[in-house]
């Protein structure tokens, strides 16, 4: 079955006398030309093909597969674009607590100053970052870590790009050449391939070892990582990707910042801006997930369970209440992913917390902390 590429098109189009049969190199050369196509390419491929006298080649539709070469004309492709580098948007649901002060301060510093930030799932360590260069109007480059990354995902590779191998420039060299901030989400989750970042996390020039360039970090170049754990793996289990960071790359980052969960009266703002952002208004029930979020979280540092609500799953509540419109249909749903038990704790302590709370009208004096102090372990196990 004969395989009409555009050149067999184009040759039975304006030269069927030589298609599927003998042709002069010259004549396909002038008319690839003619037609926007690469004509020293397609020059090379029709002399590779049987000769039948001199100038003169045979070639048949079944084995002519040559690649049109007019997009790759108007839409170059180049190996430093940089669509990942951008200043991220400022999200108005967004409110700044823990580090978040320090973390601003860094990025408005633009020394370079790699950060180690460690926390507990959903609390909001990434946002932080991303919002902090999102109010100094800084770029930032995100990469997200999992144990398949290695110096190719980041550095940079070879590719095959319409025919032709080209060399792109991996996130962390367009970070370094723009004077980005590097982003490296999960860090945690990574395999020893991430050893090739040693040298980034001195801020001195790079080698990349496939080109032979030297990229030198421009002015703001900086390195900002996120992690469940602080790079010792975890003991509980809670984390079982996370791996077991070397000592001499860990060295490497300056500080080390701990990420808590925000306080009840963040959390509660948060929420209410997830409200309306959703358009769901409703501050008691706003009030009522900080108590109850506030009551499992005192109760897991106590070692009295093993799972927890972050702020995240609080939003993804919010979130659901604005479809359903109904409170303890949305914390079913969000709580579903845990086990039996502990999801049935959580839900029976919600009715409790919720049964307890004042209502918006009320004037009852009562407070979170009454509410918290009022529910004993017992209570949620």
């Amino acid at each position: 079955m004969s395989i009409e590429t555009p050149l067999v098109q184009l040759l039975k189009t304006s030269m069927p006398h030589i298609v599927d049969g003998n042709y002069r190199a010259q004549e396909v050369y002038d008319l690839a030309r003619a037609n926007g196509m690469s004509g020293n390419k397609a020059y090379k491929y029709v002399t590779s093909q049987p000769k039948v006298k001199r100038g003169v080649y045979h070639l048949s539709a079944t084995v002519l597969d040559f690649k049109e070469e007019k997009s790759k004309m108007t839409s170059p492709v180049s190996s430093t674009a940089y669509e990942e580098v951008f200043v991220p948007p400022k999200d108005d649901c967004y409110v700044p607590w823990g580090n978040s002060k320090d973390v601003q301060s860094i990025v408005q510093s633009r020394v370079f100053y790699p950060t180690y930030v460690m926390g507990l799932s959903g609390n909001g360590k990434t946002m932080m970052i991303e919002q902090a260069c999102a109010r100094a109007s800084r770029e930032y480059v995100r990469i997200q870590i999992t144990p398949e990354t290695d110096e190719d995902d980041l550095i940079g590779g070879f590719r095959l790009i319409n025919g032709e191998t080209v060399f792109n420039k991996g996130p962390v060299i367009k970070a370094m050449e723009r004077g980005a901030i590097l982003l490296i989400d999960e860090i945690d989750r990574g395999s020893s391939k991430i050893m090739c970042l040693q040298g980034v996390l001195e801020g001195k020039p790079v080698l990349i070892k496939k080109t032979g360039e030297v990229v030198t970090p421009a002015n703001g170049f900086n390195i900002i990582a996120t992690a469940n754990t602080k790079g010792k793996g975890s003991d509980d289990g809670k984390f079982i990707y996370a791996s077991i960071i070397d000592e001499a790359f860990l060295e490497r980052f300056t500080i080390t910042l701990e990420q808590p969960y925000p306080s009840t009266i963040i959390e509660k703002k948060i929420l209410l801006n997830h409200m309306k952002k959703f358009n769901c208004i409703d501050e008691q029930f706003a009030e009522t997930l900080t108590s109850w979020s506030t009551a499992i979280r005192k109760t897991f540092e106590d070692g009295g369970i093993e799972d927890i609500i972050s702020t995240r799953r609080l939003c993804h509540i919010i979130q659901s209440f604005s479809i359903f419109k109904d409170r303890k249909k949305s914390i079913e749903l969000c709580v579903n992913r845990f086990d039996t038990d502990t999801k049935q704790a959580f839900i029976d302590l919600y009715s409790l917390v919720d049964a307890e709370a004042p209502s918006q009208s009320s004037n009852s004096e009562q407070t979170i902390d009454d509410i918290v102090a009022s529910v004993s372990m017992e209570d949620i196990k």
